[in-house]
């Protein structure tokens, strides 16, 4: 009997000890494989809703919005205050003001709203983006804030 119970106890610390041991080898070898494919992962999910992204022409813009679209007529007359009536979403892209909150909200919203149409699940919806756009341009502060939050869901976009 005290012969069963010890095989017993022995095959149940063995089986313990190579399953905590097959556990710790299969996360090593998670952490291990994400650490050597870290920049890959990284560029493959960030980057393709980006301003930049969308000015590079890499992929086309939906339909709803042609690249010739201006500003004004995407955004509306509050836009057209605030930026030339004749600039386009594209010529946006190159308007490069160091320190014009204004000029990031453009380029942010842009591509917002290119996302909205292009990527599904993306936070955003088409109507949204235009008013937190029409919302930005009341105040820097305003500005600023709505800047961030679309510069947060285009980088989370894949």
């Amino acid at each position: 009997m005290k012969m069963a119970i010890s095989l017993v106890l022995s095959r149940l610390i063995l089986f313990l000890t190579l399953t905590c041991f097959a556990a710790v080898s299969s996360s090593t070898t998670t952490t291990t494989t994400l650490k050597r494919h870290s920049g890959f992962l990284y560029s493959r999910t960030r980057g393709k809703c980006t301003p930049q992204f969308w000015s590079s022409r890499r992929e086309a813009w939906p339909r709803m919005v042609p690249q010739g679209s201006t500003v004004s007529n995407v955004f509306g007359s509050r836009a057209s205050e605030r930026y030339r009536s004749d600039m386009t979403l594209l010529e946006s892209r190159a308007v490069n003001e160091e320190g014009n909150v204004f000029n990031e909200l453009l380029k942010q919203a842009s591509a917002a709203l290119l996302n909205s149409y292009a990527r599904k699940g993306f936070p955003y919806s088409a109507w949204e983006v235009k008013t937190l756009m029409i919302q930005g341009l009341v105040s820097e502060y305003a500005a600023a804030r709505v800047t961030r939050r679309f510069s947060v869901a285009n980088d989370a976009c894949i």
